[in-house]
């Protein structure tokens, strides 16, 4: 697990600003063309023609996972 100081959940403001804290129990990590995505990635249209791949690990494979992704809009 993450030192919560370091999580690119908490250093993002998602945890705290949107969600409460929570305690991770599984590890997403998402590839787009082969590339690694990261908490405030851009990605052009172009990039998003495939489907991205995505590895969850965790402590009991038999638990199922739900992937929300949220765009969030700010007024300029």
């Amino acid at each position: 697990m993450f030192n919560m100081s370091r999580d690119p959940l908490v250093v993002g403001h998602v945890v705290g600003d949107i969600v409460d804290p929570f305690i991770t129990t599984a590890s997403p990590r998402v590839f787009y063309n082969n590339k690694e995505m990261t908490n405030g990635s851009d990605l052009k249209l172009s990039q998003m023609k495939s489907e991205p791949r995505v590895h969850i690990s965790g402590r009991d494979m038999r638990t199922l996972y739900t992937l929300v992704s949220a765009l969030l809009c700010m007024p300029c």
